[in-house]
């Protein structure tokens, strides 16, 4: 919001939020072919791009699926560590005052968050996720409504009088004429990423009943998921900007705009903590699911790969374990940390990754599933539209991806690989 203004941050935010929905909607219908509620049912995005438009466009889902998946189980390990560096920042803060440096290594939190991942991938499958789902949720709310609440209070502050603008930062005094290009770009890739969850939704759908109708169910969830985190990011963008003006930091629970108290500082930090423990394991399932159901068709008769064994677990009852599942989940974990060790980028990362997913993952396959499922007559007033939305949201992505990629490219210039702190 700071890179943009109130004008046009408020408006893409709403844009990009109505494209999600909309395109959430058609995807729903695709989980099913050839008919959205008797048709057969598609387990997964890469199998209803399969059968909705064959088999190149399903490789390329699938790269362009996988690729997402891993990019962002590495954006929550940074930021989960970001959270996690801060808890101890605050507590730094408290006892030896604002102006002292209290600088904190953020890989000892990566090495943690990695353990607990290890730990939570043994989870078998999709099906299980649903009260981690539920404790991201509740974590999710609050700290958002944490971070509101601190920033009201402090528009309320008396004699504070954070600088906004109807467009943003300014060309002159906040930043150069191409700083501000680059950071209207990477704040386009930011909202994108907000809003990149398509990657997961006909997943999520098949954990759906078949009555009602999983693709009503799901519309009526999307319905309600993009409204209510709409609500949330307009709430946290306006008043965080309101809060610190063009200063704003790229986090303001992490980026230090709030010293006290401290401890309800704390406690936001570790519900984002626990909120992306959580979210992780719902990214990361789709991909354990590919790799093993690959690997169990390719060796179909190797019990490293294939054999469970029953084990009792105290207080947990019995846990089938397999040994290919603890190997390979364990090392896809370990080897997502150290890449975050070494791309310790908070926004351009994070920019990057949601300009990468947009446009494929949320707008180009919904769109041309639809249309070959309904069969839409070419120049068709309805088939043109839809062009235009993917044509526009493509030249969108493209914006972001050019402006995070700067960014990555900025950081790098004064980064030292295993040396970077949250000061």
């Amino acid at each position: 919001m700071a890179q943009l203004g109130w004008i046009a941050g408020t408006v893409v935010l709403i844009i990009f939020s109505m494209i999600t929905w909309y395109t959430s909607t058609l995807l729903a219908d695709c989980y099913r072919t050839p008919d959205p509620i008797h048709g057969k049912r598609n387990y997964n995005y890469k199998e209803a791009v399969k059968a909705n438009l064959g088999g190149m466009k399903y490789k390329l889902c699938a790269l362009a699926q996988y690729v997402n998946l891993v990019g962002i189980t590495i954006g929550y390990t940074i930021t989960a560590s970001i959270s996690m560096a801060a808890v101890k920042r605050s507590n730094c803060f408290h006892v030896h005052g604002h102006s002292v440096k209290c600088s904190i290594s953020n890989y000892s939190f990566m090495s943690i968050f990695g353990a607990i991942q290890i730990v939570l991938s043994q989870i078998p499958d999709f099906h299980k996720l649903a009260w981690l789902s539920i404790v991201a949720a509740v974590m999710s709310f609050s700290y958002a409504s944490i971070g509101v609440g601190l920033s009201i209070a402090k528009v309320a502050e008396h004699g504070h009088h954070a600088r906004t603008s109807l467009t943003g930062v300014t060309v002159g005094v906040d930043v150069s004429g191409e700083e501000k290009v680059w950071r209207s770009f990477q704040a386009i890739g930011n909202i994108a990423f907000a809003y990149a969850f398509s990657n997961v939704l006909v997943e999520i759908q098949d954990t759906l009943k078949s009555s009602p109708p999983e693709n009503v169910v799901m519309k009526k969830a999307s319905a309600i998921g993009v409204s209510i985190t709409t609500l949330f990011y307009m709430l946290c963008g306006c008043t965080g900007y309101a809060a610190f003006g063009n200063g704003a930091p790229g986090n303001f629970l992490t980026g230090f705009g709030f010293y006290e108290p401290f401890w309800l500082i704390d406690f936001a930090n570790i519900c984002i903590a626990i909120h992306l423990v959580g979210a992780y394991q719902v990214f990361a399932q789709p991909l354990y699911a590919f790799i093993e159901k690959w690997f169990s068709h390719r060796y179909p008769e190797s019990g490293f790969i294939n054999t469970e064994h029953a084990v009792k677990l105290p207080c947990c009852g019995v846990y089938n374990l397999n040994w290919f599942r603890l190997a390979w989940r364990t090392a896809f974990v370990i080897v997502v940390s150290v890449i975050a060790m070494i791309l310790p980028f908070f926004n351009a990362i994070l920019g990057l990754l949601g300009a990468l997913s947009f446009w494929p993952l949320t707008v180009y396959f919904p769109v041309e599933m639809y249309i070959k499922r309904v069969k839409l007559p070419r120049f068709s007033p309805r088939w043109t539209c839809l062009q235009i939305l993917a044509w526009t949201c493509l030249t969108v992505t493209i914006v972001g991806v050019v402006g995070s990629v700067q960014g990555v490219v900025e950081s790098l210039k004064t980064y030292k690989p295993f040396t970077t702190t949250s000061s």
